[in-house]
This record gives C-alpha cells, structure tokens and sequence, in this order.
C-alpha cells in the first residue's frame, strides 16, 4: 500500500517525538509498504521565526525565512531513518525534484506538481520520499507557501497526485472528536466523518485538517487523522469519507418568506430561541434563517405560511421587543455547494452579477461555509436555475 504521512508540528515538537515518528514510518516500511512523509515545522519553530521578524521584510525573504522550520524537520527525520537502516531522501524548495510549484498568481501549477509527484512515486519502493509541508516554489526559484495549514495541503496534494492509497494526517487530537475536550465532558472520537461535514466544522474554528487541503481528496483517496502517540500509521484515529462536488440544485416546492421585525431584535437574548421554538413546537419545518439588526426571516414552505403567521404573530403580540410580521410569497430557492467555494475569491460576485445582468431581483443571499443560496421570485426559478448550473 502506498500511504503518504504527514507529521504535524506537535508530532515532531522534539528528539523523542521524532523518534517516535521514525519508528511508525520504519514498521510501516519494514510490512512492505510504501511511504511518503510531509513534515511540519518542529513544535512552534514557525510562530517563533515569525515573532523575531521585528524589522521591515519583503515576502521573499519572509518565505525564505519561515522555511527553516520544515527545512530542519526533513533533516530530522531523513536522519532518524538512516539510523533505523531506512534509506530515505528528503525534498526542500529549490533542491533537484521538488514538487511543488506554484505559478504567477501563487496558485499550484497542477501539471508540473502532479508530474514531479509521479517522479517521486516511482521511487517509493526503494526509499522514503520526506517532503517539507507548507511550502512551495514558484517557476522562477522564489519561495513561497500554500497559507495556514499549508502542510496538511501538501499531504493531501502528494496523496492525490502519487496515487497513494491513504494520506495519514498524524497530529495532536486522537482523531475527530464529538467535542473540544478541553471544554466538554464526555468527548469521545468520531470514526468517520464525511469531507462536507469535516469542511463546515473547520471553516468554524475546528482545528483538525485544513480546509485547503479537503479539496484536494477525490473519492479514491483515503484519509485518515491519527494521535502521534498511537503509532501505527496504518490503523485508528478518524476516517475522513468522500469527496467533494459541485452540486446545484432548486428546491422543487416554493417557500414563504416569514419578517419579524423588532427593536435591535438582534441584540435581544431569547427572541430567536423563542421563535424558532414556537415553529418547531407547532410542527412548522423552517428551511432557512436569515437575521438582521431589526429583523428575523424565517423561510417555511409556502402551504404553511398562514399557519406559521399565525403562530408567530402570537410571538410579536406577547413580547415587547418585536413590532411586526409580514409575509412575501412565493418565492423560489436555488443552492450552489462546493467544496472549492471558500477558495474562490469573488465568488458571490459570480453569483450575483449573471443574475443581474438576467434582472433577476434576488430577494436574499445565505452562505455557509460550502454553500450559498440563492433566494429569487418563483417565476424567476427556472432561469436562475439554468444560470447557476452553467456557472459551475
């Protein structure tokens, strides 16, 4: 099996910790199979070049400078697996074969990179390939770097671009857990976990793969988040399942556009509690939520909207800080999901501006973390349907 594994700074934070890395990847070698190692920076080395940046430096020579951390970690462990008899060859920015390159706008030049990736892999079965993370080369020698969590994006890159059968991301949390550990009681770990599920928790503050590097799995490759202290590369931890697409579609009943209005409404703690509780209760189905300063919609399916402003002018009736309910119908929603979204600058301006140029009224814009939806009249369903679709 061909695994790439990467070690996270935590993992390599010192010479016993290194050891203990050396040692998974040599039993894993010595079972036969092949391994590529993406290396972080050791412990905090990078955090701690950056806060000794007290003068005016270009970003050239502040890439060239945060690359020592990792260009010491592939040092490391090249010579932790020569003393465990593991022939190994580490691979930094500028030296012969080095994979990863970036092109004039710092995006990853995928034809250079997956070639220098194959040309690693080949010699896989005679020795441990140890990549430095984070790190990347532009087509005219410059350093430069993939961004935060850079080195969980290299891992999974090479994983894609080898033909690896897993990437092993071995870092300081036993995997996904059901909770922060440090905050609540009772956490325990996830075995699996879906690519969309993983992506929303880390776009909010759940430290465990990086975003970035989530876009590059396809569904052929496995990856899998694992404690530095279990090891075992080939076993444990959480099994992230799946791959992103892009998918739009159109919710095929139309819905209601419920307004509360009220003052500083957003301020005021209890008041959405108290209106989505009044929904639920009444078995009304809310498909989305949108807020302002002075406002809380609740969108419901249309065939339920006297029903729901009913329940909830009984709400504004009874508390002091709401004003008003009112009613838009019927109105159409058409959802665009992707995992590349987050990584596409400007991409509501290429929703939106299409639509405008149709003079399609959007009556509301929700996004999440890999999705954005579209809410427009009903007789405007068809048309933003066909615009959205052409656009991804």
């Amino acid at each position: 099996m061909r695994v790439v594994a990467k070690f996270g700074g935590t993992s390599l934070g010192s010479g016993d910790r290194i050891n203990r890395a050396a040692d998974s990847i040599a039993a894993a070698v010595e079972d036969g199979h092949e391994i590529a190692v993406v290396a972080s920076a050791m412990g905090a080395t990078t955090d701690e070049l950056l806060d000794e940046i007290t003068f005016d430096v270009d970003d050239v020579d502040r890439a060239q400078i945060v690359s020592m951390g990792e260009r010491t970690s592939v040092r490391m462990l090249k010579a932790a697996l020569s003393a465990r008899g593991v022939d190994a060859e580490f691979y930094e920015p500028g030296g012969e074969g080095w994979p990863v390159i970036t092109d004039e706008h710092g995006e990853v030049d995928v034809g250079t990179t997956h070639e220098r990736a194959r040309a690693i892999a080949a010699d896989l079965e005679s020795e441990v390939a140890v990549i430095t993370g984070f790190l990347a080369e532009a087509h005219d020698g410059s350093i430069t770097t993939l961004g935060r969590g850079g080195s969980d994006t290299t891992a999974v890159m090479m994983g894609r671009y080898m033909d690896a059968d897993e990437v092993v991301i071995v870092t300081d949390v036993e995997g996904v857990m059901t909770g922060d550990p440090n905050v609540v009681e009772g956490a325990r770990n996830v075995g699996e976990i879906s690519v969309d599920e993983l992506r929303n928790l880390s776009f909010r503050g759940a430290e465990v793969v990086a975003p970035s590097a989530l876009s590059y799995k396809d569904g052929k490759l496995d990856v899998r988040v694992v404690h530095y202290q279990h090891g075992d590369l080939l076993t444990g931890g959480t099994s992230i399942e799946g791959q992103f697409q892009n998918l739009v579609d159109m919710r095929e009943d139309p819905l209601a556009c419920l307004t509360v209005a009220g003052r500083a409404i957003r301020n005021q703690p209890g008041v959405f509690q108290s209106l989505s509780t009044t929904l639920g209760d009444n078995d009304v189905n809310i498909d989305a939520v949108a807020s302002g300063l002075d406002t809380i919609t609740f969108y419901v399916d249309v065939d339920e909207a006297e029903f729901a402003e009913n329940v909830l002018h009984r709400k504004v009736v009874e508390e002091e800080a709401l004003s008003s309910i009112t009613v838009d119908s019927p109105l159409a929603v058409v959802r665009i999901t992707g995992g590349e979204l987050p990584n596409r600058p400007g991409v509501i301006a290429e929703i939106v501006n299409p639509l405008a140029d149709a003079r399609i009224n959007i009556h509301d814009l929700i996004t999440s973390a890999t999705s954005v939806a579209a809410f427009v009249d009903w007789e405007d369903r068809e048309e933003t349907l066909e615009i959205t679709q052409d656009l991804f």
